[in-house]
């Protein structure tokens, strides 16, 4: 081993063993700075070592041993020993050496276990007699295993200033005599809350950085993280630990969509939630749900939690509970009444209840000496101001916001903000100014949009054939991607302004008067639309209406302001992501537009994006035999795959199948919410009796595990014989990208689709015509199938 091995070897091991090393010392020597350097004489002593005699079979060990030796050898040369000290000196001097084993078994007959002294060095490193900067440098050196300029690198702050807090902070232990203990009574829970703020400290600091030009420090959040788990498992029984672990988890889970491509600041509800960790979100409930067991009232961090779960459990930002999550803030605020929560609370009310009821409260903040500096009250403010149409006010809130915050990331977008509220500020005054100028234009454009209607050609509408390809791929789209409203972009928007119009004027608003925000409500409300489509719409119309205001007059909005918001929301998005919020933009304009409140172009700006439909390039089919003859594949992956590439058909249809829909004999399955039959093959025909044992209903891919009581899933879903719920999508991709990534060049794995698109491009050079692969696979219209084989237009067919 050479010696930069050596280094890389003990680091990894100190930061997974330093805790349990120190705590051990503090309990011998009774001094944590002492502890401190004995450890560390144990780690020169390892990389002295180790590139000669090579690396322990259990480093962890040697390296207490060590230090424990050290620390042996320490309470010899002083004269103040205890009578217990002096007694394990003499047992460890009179004993033979048999090894690191022997030392472990006088040391530890002492008291305790080494969990316990992790503990008592998590209430020693976060005692209140310490500052909050001190705690959280001690904690991370000690707890962490974290160099100084690890710590000083994560916080921005030089590696002197990390270095004077911890040696500070050992003298203060030292000076006021601080016992290396877990307290009882009222001061454990005194000294829990310390550890607990620290550990939260930590995470919020990597989770949303104070300074610098990164948001985020994921480094801190994995530190946190892992310290909230350690100390879940030495606190079993403590309820507000468990909601910490879990909210930190549930909040970890979104670090992904938090940022955009070029790192800017991504807000909640405008993330891709199909970039959200189901693994951390599934251990978030976890330990939600251990925090519920745990009994006794519900504390901050529970209830935070909770909070956190509602965000969690929605699939999309429409579906978020805020009623719920308000009335879950007005509990946090009772029992961590802070300006912070009431801040929080207000942004919930707002969402909830509409923006005058979130500023109503935000304004009660505004004297609030604990909120001067900090930059999110004017930011919370801005953002309801803009919502109510109160641009100027808006822009100033947001610069102030700006001047307050350290972090480049949000400077720059909170700047962005206030130039948006400025320009509509300034096109508002003009649109003032113009006056009956103004409302002639607007007239004029009424007319022009009636003439429209009447006449086809001069209506700026979609090529139609742009909509017949969306509507032919929309099925496909829906399966592989699961997104929903495609096809309900290729409704014609002839027909939804004319259901629109018949709606609306019984309603009886007059033109004038209609906002952005009440026009999106009638477009929305009226009656025939999908649920999927519904939704689609209202994702983009959403969007809208937070940047340009719930209550600016749709007449105000200009087809110029359209096109910033695109730019700002989706500019960098992919081609079929543009194109269905154009789609739901350019519905919305022409029911509007019917109805004389708008200008039928506010979509004209925006042109359509291709979008890529070339062929998939299939998995090679000497690397799918080698999968399936791997002999470490399970039963339960053997059989899926196989029945996706023997049946062609989408993954989602495979795993929606029951044991009770199918025919073993006739070698396919019912898809009963398709009326679709899957068809297998003698290699899937070998495997399904072995996968269905005894079972006789229920799902037919079953999870890993049973679910938890917070995660029960529906009784369709439900297996009656095992207990256990119906294999997801994602679990499933996640396992055949795992078991894939050998064989992909690229390294990522393949996914469940391109294993479908594989299988029909095989049958595709095998000879199979577009008749026969729609039969087999279920696709509704033979122009999806021309990536694989050859579909003849009408002018090839002979008569």
């Amino acid at each position: 081993m050479t010696s930069l091995d050596a280094h890389r070897v003990v680091d990894a091991v100190w930061k997974m063993e330093s805790a349990r090393i120190v705590a051990g010392l503090v309990r011998m020597v009774g001094d944590v700075g002492l502890a401190e350097e004995l450890a560390q004489d144990a780690v020169l002593a390892a990389l002295e070592q180790w590139p000669e005699a090579g690396v322990p079979d259990n480093p962890g060990a040697w390296l207490m041993a060590v230090a424990k030796r050290r620390a042996v050898d320490h309470l010899r040369r002083e004269e103040r020993l205890d009578r217990g000290q002096e007694q394990l000196a003499h047992d460890l001097a009179t004993r033979p050496d048999d090894g690191e084993r022997d030392v472990d078994d006088v040391v530890n007959a002492l008291d305790g276990e080494v969990g316990d002294d992790v503990l008592r060095l998590m209430f020693v490193s976060c005692h209140p007699v310490l500052s909050t900067e001190a705690r959280v440098a001690l904690t991370l050196r000690l707890i962490g295993g974290l160099r100084t300029d690890e710590i000083a690198r994560a916080f921005l702050v030089s590696e002197s200033a990390v270095a004077q807090r911890i040696v500070r902070a050992k003298r203060a232990l030292a000076d006021a005599h601080v016992p290396f203990e877990v307290p009882s009574g009222p001061d454990r829970a005194a000294r829990l809350s310390s550890v607990l703020e620290v550990i939260y400290l930590v995470f919020n600091e990597g989770y949303s950085a104070t300074a610098g030009d990164d948001l985020m420090r994921p480094s801190l959040c994995l530190e946190a993280l892992r310290l909230g788990r350690v100390l879940a498992e030495l606190a079993p029984d403590e309820a507000e630990v468990h909601g910490l672990v879990a909210l930190m988890e549930l909040q970890q889970s979104r670090s992904a969509a938090r940022t955009g491509p070029s790192g800017e600041p991504v807000v909640l509800h405008e993330q891709n939630r199909g970039r959200w960790d189901p693994l951390l979100i599934r251990r978030g409930f976890a330990a939600l749900l251990r925090a519920r067991q745990a009994g006794g009232p519900l504390g901050p961090y529970v209830l935070q939690a909770a909070i956190a779960a509602c965000h969690a459990g929605a699939a999309t930002p429409e579906e978020t509970d805020w009623p719920q999550i308000a009335a879950l803030y007005e509990a946090l605020v009772r029992v961590l009444p802070t300006p912070v929560a009431q801040l929080n609370r207000a942004v919930a009310l707002a969402m909830a209840y509409g923006p005058r009821a979130g500023l109503t409260l935000v304004d009660t903040l505004n004297g609030e000496p604990a909120l001067k500096g900090y930059h999110l009250l004017p930011a919370v403010r801005g953002d309801l101001l803009a919502r109510l149409g109160r641009h100027d006010e808006a822009r100033t809130e947001f610069e102030r916001a700006a001047s307050l915050t350290r972090n480049s990331a949000e400077r720059a977008v909170l700047l962005r903000r206030a130039a948006t509220c400025a320009r509509t500020a300034e096109e508002a005054r003009k649109a003032e100014e113009a006056g009956t100028v103004e409302e002639a234009r607007k007239t004029k454009d009424g007319q022009e949009a009636r003439e429209g209607r009447e006449n086809p050609k001069a209506q700026t509408a979609r090529d139609p054939r742009e909509a017949l390809d969306e509507a032919a791929e929309a099925p496909d789209q829906v399966a592989d991607t699961g997104t929903a409203g495609t096809a309900g972009e290729a409704r014609d928007e002839a027909e939804e302004a004319r259901a629109a119009r018949d709606e609306a004027g019984a309603a009886g608003t007059a033109g004038a008067a209609v906002t952005l925000g009440r026009a999106m409500t009638l477009f929305l409300t009226r009656p025939g639309l999908s649920a999927d489509t519904m939704r689609s719409y209202r994702q983009t119309l959403t969007r809208l209406c937070r940047h340009l205001g719930e209550d600016v007059p749709l007449r105000d909005v200009t087809s110029h302001r359209i096109a910033e918001v695109f730019a700002a929301a989706w500019g960098t998005a992919a081609g079929a992501t543009w194109n269905r919020h154009r789609g739901a933009l350019r519905s919305f304009a022409a029911w509007a537009a019917g109805h004389g409140w708008a200008a039928a172009d506010l979509a004209a700006p925006l042109d359509r994006r291709p979008e890529p439909r070339g062929r998939t390039r299939p998995i090679d089919r000497a690397r799918l035999e080698s999968l399936w003859e791997r002999p470490d594949l399970p039963l339960r992956e053997r059989a899926l795959w196989l029945l996706l590439y023997e049946s062609a058909a989408p993954a989602e249809w495979a795993l929606s199948l029951n044991v009770e829909d199918l025919d073993l004999p006739g070698m396919r399955g019912e898809v009963k919410a398709r009326g679709h039959w899957l068809r297998w093959q003698s290699g899937t025909a070998a495997l399904l009796p072995l996968l269905v044992g005894d079972r006789r209903r229920g799902p037919l891919f079953l999870a890993d595990r049973r679910p938890g009581p917070g995660r029960m899933p529906a009784a369709a879903d439900l297996c009656p014989h095992t207990g256990r719920g119906r294999l997801s999508y994602e679990r499933a991709e996640y396992l055949f990208k795992r078991a894939t990534a050998e064989l992909d060049s690229e390294g990522g794995g393949y996914t469940l689709h391109r294993l479908r698109h594989s299988r029909l491009a095989h049958l595709g050079e095998d000879g199979w015509s577009a008749p026969m692969l729609m039969s087999l696979s279920g696709h509704a219209s033979a122009r999806t199938l021309h990536g694989f084989v050859r579909v003849p237009r009408p002018a090839d067919t002979v008569a």
